[in-house]
């Protein structure tokens, strides 16, 4: 099938299995350790905190990380994140398994693995385009790349419900510390030649620079980090008060909040799949336009729906919305960047994207704590809309002033 055709690299298709049973895994220990934190202390502040703390390093870590792996052998460097992850998830499943129930080190261990994904995942995404040798199927394979994150995002938690109630807690973290092993066998299964830097005679800090001024210089690339850190602050936190949604608004219960959940994820999926069959990357800035349009009008709707169907209708479209601007916007910078700058421009875009969302999450808790959950949400709609605006704007004028120079040259 076209959708699939990036299975035809072997390289792409190890990758693939690895990713998909590593990120399963991982959303089980996710919605464990929140299920464990809660059952421990019942604080709604120490869950945030646990989340912030896996969060917040990529917001201060990545373009570092990105200045680091730029100076390195990329597939080295994640064959080493996934082992320290590794290690990561094996003290968490041995605390849980011993029943050392200290919050302090689950805090700390939840920072460690926040400090190893700033690494991980600008490490992974900049090694993207090494997995297909035609570079036209790039967008399909980071398309794909996309469908089974959102996947495990859909099934972990509904697998971790289920093994919590039945094998208990411990299972579900040993259980994401065995799913690193198909990860590593596939890893050196994998024949990548990558090829290497010129040894550089100038220190990593002075690269870090380097990086941000590049990124700085290539005006779409920015202006689309631009876009996606106000729509990562302000619009994509919205999914922080589904609870609120599910539980107070709609008066249901735990299988309502999943209804939530599973309709957002449906809309992902179907556009990873729309993002897959595409082919043509001179449209990847007309589909984020678009799918900005969409997840603003999406989030708006949700704000507005008394009704659960419509409510869920709008979780549909800001899914489809939502994971259309994050991959195109991802597509471009991978299909774009210069190759000597393209882990140090894709660590901007996981800043812009991982690093700032923590932030914004709470910075809705706090307006839902002064405001009412709809008009909070229904601002975020808006906010969305006015943030693909100014965007649009922007390119306007840049367009008109390259039209001016080239006239103005002639």
């Amino acid at each position: 099938m076209d959708a699939f055709r990036s299975f035809k690299y072997k390289n792409f298709k190890l990758f693939f299995y690895g990713q998909s049973i590593s990120l399963l895994g991982t959303w089980i220990q996710k919605t464990a350790v929140v299920w464990l934190v809660y059952r421990l202390t019942g604080s709604a502040l120490l869950l945030g905190i646990v989340s912030f703390v896996s969060l917040i390093p990529s917001l201060l870590l990545s373009p570092y990380a990105g200045s680091y792996i730029d100076r390195h052998d990329r597939f080295k460097v994640m064959k080493n994140t996934q082992k320290l992850a590794m290690l990561q998830a094996g003290l968490l499943a041995a605390l849980v398994y011993f029943q050392v129930y200290n919050i302090s080190i689950i805090i700390l261990l939840s920072l460690l693995q926040g400090i190893i994904n700033a690494f991980d995942v600008t490490c992974r995404q900049s090694l993207m385009v090494e997995l297909v040798d035609d570079k036209a199927d790039l967008p399909n394979a980071i398309a794909l790349n996309s469908t089974i994150t959102n996947l495990a995002r859909v099934a972990g938690p509904a697998i971790a419900g289920i093994i919590l109630s039945t094998l208990g807690e411990d299972f579900c973290f040993i259980s994401n510390f065995f799913s690193f092993v198909p990860v590593l066998i596939c890893l050196y299964l994998m024949k990548i030649n990558v090829q290497p830097s010129a040894k550089s005679q100038k220190d990593i800090w002075h690269e870090l620079k380097e990086g941000l001024d590049y990124v700085i210089s290539e005006k779409q690339i920015v202006s689309l980090i631009v876009l996606l850190t106000a729509s990562s602050l302000f619009v994509i936190p919205f999914t922080t008060l589904m609870p609120v949604f599910a539980k107070d608004l709609f008066n249901g219960t735990s299988g309502t909040f999943s209804l939530f959940e599973s309709a957002i994820g449906l809309g992902s999926l179907i556009s990873a799949v729309y993002m897959a069959r595409l082919k043509d990357t001179n449209k990847l800035t007309q589909v984020t336009v678009v799918a900005s349009v969409l997840f603003g009008a999406g989030v708006l709707i949700l704000a507005v729906s008394n009704h659960l169907p419509l409510a869920l209708i709008g979780m549909v479209i800001s899914g489809v919305g939502m994971m259309a601007q994050t991959s195109s916007i991802n597509t471009y910078i991978q299909t774009n960047a210069a190759p000597a700058m393209r882990a140090r421009t894709i660590s901007y875009y996981v800043m812009a994207y991982l690093g700032v969302t923590p932030i914004g999450s709470l910075l809705i808790g706090f307006l839902a704590e002064h405001l009412k959950t709809r008009e909070v949400v229904a601002l975020e709609g808006v906010l969305g809309l006015v943030i693909i605006a100014a965007y649009m704007v922007y390119q306007k004028q840049v367009k008109e002033n390259s039209n001016k120079a080239v006239l103005k040259a002639a």
